[in-house]
């Protein structure tokens, strides 16, 4: 497996050291798999000042649509010839179509009655119980015989600058028949890598990765986590592969926990550097792809300059497709790593 770095190096007279010589290292890095790349540079201390969320809480939680007062009148229902009861419902946690949907089949699922909950407030528990709200719902897509019941996605944008626009967490959940861009580029990608070797990249991956170790961050339960090698994310990425499984349907209550353990560990250490904010997106096949893994992508987002909330999402991410990340994935794992070992 081929971990690709090119280093490069830029030269300039720095202006806050009497106009001396500095170099700057840079990194272009090659996803394994895609050969997409991303740029390790931009380098600063991985400490963030945490924006204050609760005064925005504070000031967003009179209007929240899926507050308990208002998420039964300000909030859709399903059609009663696809769920009769208009909304499902796991304990707390309320699943009811999206507003502002993806697909012709989506949905939203919040993950509680409080309006706002801090990092250390997103328990393994909570996480659990909304992966399983949302295998309701795909369960019923697939019962109904919808036909956008071909792929079962999951994304999850928490806090502002991860490009959510209400602060009660929730998850996105939707049903396509047709695959995100990421997606079909890493199915291709790996019945290429079958095809070619015999055997599944994912597995070679968390084998690889765990006998490097710089990078692997721990196994807990059936899953295998990682920092990315080549990240998408400002600040990197936490990857989740899932031993044995295919699509979110092969998910059983001892999946989704050992899931959400590593995404509780996830949030927990980046916000200890002070970033609260974050995505998260599954990527499942169809199921009959031998060659695939269900695994999922922990993205940290930040404000470049909180000031101005200047989004991470510049130009060169956001029309050239080109990754930048500010530190070394290797140096995020192992601010990581104590984490995940306490959750195993």
């Amino acid at each position: 497996m081929d971990f690709a770095v090119q280093e490069k190096q830029a030269e300039l007279l720095d202006p806050f050291a009497g106009m001396t010589p500095r170099t700057i290292p840079i990194e272009i890095r090659r996803d394994p798999l895609t050969g997409r790349s991303a740029r390790i540079c931009h380098f600063r201390p991985l400490a963030f000042e945490p924006p204050d969320t609760a005064a925005l809480a504070a000031r967003t939680r009179e209007a929240c649509p899926f507050c308990p007062e208002r998420v039964h009148t300000h909030t859709p229902a399903f059609a009663p010839d696809f769920a009769p009861q208009g909304r499902l419902r796991r304990g707390e946690k309320i699943l009811f179509p999206n507003l502002a949907p993806y697909d012709a089949l989506g949905a939203v699922a919040t993950l509680g009655p409080e309006h706002h909950l801090p990092p250390q407030a997103i328990s393994a528990a909570r996480i659990a119980e909304g992966l399983a709200l949302a295998g309701e719902f795909y369960e019923l897509a697939l019962r109904r015989r919808h036909p956008e019941a071909v792929y079962f996605l999951l994304s999850w944008n928490y806090l502002p600058a991860s490009g959510s626009s209400l602060i009660h967490p929730h998850l996105q959940v939707f049903c396509s028949s047709t695959a995100p861009n990421r997606l079909r580029e890493e199915l291709a990608a790996s019945a290429a890598w079958w095809r070619s070797t015999g055997r599944s990249y994912w597995e070679e991956l968390v084998a690889e990765e765990a006998d490097r170790g710089e990078r692997f961050l721990g196994r807990i339960g059936g899953v295998a986590w990682l920092a990315a090698f080549a990240p998408s994310g400002v600040a990197g990425d936490v990857v989740g592969v899932v031993e044995g499984r295919r699509t979110m349907l092969d998910l059983d209550a001892v999946s989704r926990s050992d899931i959400a353990r590593g995404l509780e560990a996830a949030i927990a250490g980046y916000a200890e550097m002070g970033i609260s904010s974050f995505n998260v997106c599954f990527f499942p096949g169809r199921g009959e792809e031998k060659h695939f893994r269900l695994h999922l992508v922990f993205t940290p987002r930040i404000y470049y300059n909180p000031q101005l909330a200047t989004p991470d999402a510049t130009a060169l991410r956001t029309l050239y497709d080109e990754s930048i990340c500010i530190g070394y994935p290797e140096e995020i794992a192992g601010r990581l790593r104590g984490r995940f070992a306490a959750a195993a």
